[in-house]
């Protein structure tokens, strides 16, 4: 599809006002000639923008299952959360999947319907999607066809995640606790017992990490390491080639980071409600600080349309500086070059929003195909 949009303030490097098109799937430069037969959207009062790349979300889990042990298809699931992320004005979208030892939701079976759904659907999807293994540490038994997954393409993004030392510490707290049985459709006794069973076999997990991130770097797929408890942790991570930290625990492994250069993630409805729910550093904090490079939907898609916002009212970050941690810094730690920025020869991956107390995105192209509109006044 190629199109012609005019009237808008587009971020480029700076925002400018100046006229946009596209040639099929490419940006062109700007203030090019509209291309012959291309529609016109009139932007006039709005931003045009790089679209959201999300380098982690897991909100789709609340499409499949809305209420605890109340299960929905997955392809209806994936669909209708396609649409929820193309109205948040999300282009790029990596599904944080978690493959864990428990059963349930986050188990083996799930993981592998998600992964064949995904590739099933893509062709289909507005948003460009990608399957990020979230793998949990302890899920010894997954280690050899986790590998061969990284092998054969089907990982986007791998995360290492060990939330096992939590599940102890919430076997204390009911409430908590509750929460993870839930998922699983084990009684509370039966899941505990299982954790116990999983934990006693720690001597095995760290050669297990080494040989899965080899295979991870061996196809060239990104690596994130979870809930980095310590700068020495962030250091071991690195050794084994993992460039990026996703929600440091504390403010001394988020420096670890930083000092090596490396993209560290921060959630973004930490910004808009204001801080962490689980006492973790504050994302706006940690902006204000340049210890977080990148903002991710985490469980809430609205949350990445707004952050930006957020932080350039409360003086946090100079606008275009934020929306690029939704848009280009994303992309670079997935090595997705083609996008992020608005630029000639550039994915045409963009935005349209409408500024105000509550910013609503009017229009979000995919590819260089308008995928989302909120209001046909914009069509030329």
């Amino acid at each position: 599809m190629r199109l012609h949009i005019t009237g808008g303030k587009v971020l480029a490097e700076d925002f400018l006002e100046a006229g946009l098109s596209t040639d099929g799937s490419s940006i062109l430069a700007l203030d090019a000639p509209a291309p012959a037969n291309a529609l016109h959207l009139d932007a006039t009062g709005m931003l045009v923008l790089p679209g959201i790349v999300d380098i982690h979300g897991d909100a789709f889990e609340r499409h499949i299952m809305p209420r605890p042990g109340v299960s929905f298809d997955i392809e209806i699931a994936l669909r209708d959360a396609d649409r929820a992320m193309l109205a948040c004005g999300i282009t790029t979208a990596c599904h944080g999947v978690t493959w864990s030892w428990e059963p349930g939701l986050r188990g083996a079976g799930n993981a592998r319907a998600l992964v064949a759904t995904l590739e099933r659907l893509k062709p289909v999807l507005g948003a460009d999607t990608r399957f990020h293994l979230r793998h949990e540490i302890f899920n010894l038994d997954a280690e050899a066809e986790v590998i061969d997954w990284l092998a054969t393409g089907r990982i986007g993004v791998l995360a290492f995640n060990d939330h096992t030392p939590g599940i102890f510490k919430a076997a204390v707290r009911p409430g908590k606790i509750a929460k993870m049985v839930e998922r699983t459709g084990l009684s509370e006794a039966a899941f505990i017992a299982l954790a116990g069973e999983v934990f006693g076999r720690e001597g095995e997990v760290p050669a297990s990490v080494v040989r899965i991130a080899a295979a991870a770097r061996a196809a060239g797929v990104p690596m994130l390491s979870h809930d980095d408890m310590s700068p020495q942790m962030r250091r071991d991570y690195r050794a084994l080639g993992v460039g990026v930290a996703e929600f440091p625990l504390d403010v001394e492994t988020a420096r670890e980071a930083s000092g090596a250069g490396e993209a560290i993630v921060f959630g973004a409805p930490n910004v808009v409600r204001g801080g962490s729910h689980l006492g973790c550093p504050g994302a706006e904090e940690m902006v204000q600080a340049g210890l977080c490079t990148i903002l991710a939907s985490d469980y809430y898609y609205p949350a990445l349309t707004l952050a930006p916002f957020i932080l350039a009212r409360n003086g946090s970050a100079a606008f275009a500086d934020a929306w690029r941690l939704v848009s280009r810094a994303p992309a670079a730690a997935l090595g997705l070059d083609d996008r992020g920025e608005i630029a000639p020869g550039r994915r045409a991956d963009l935005v349209l929003v409408e500024e105000g107390a509550q910013p609503r995105v009017v229009a979000t192209i995919v590819g260089g195909n308008l995928v989302h509109l909120a209001d046909q006044r914009i069509l030329g």
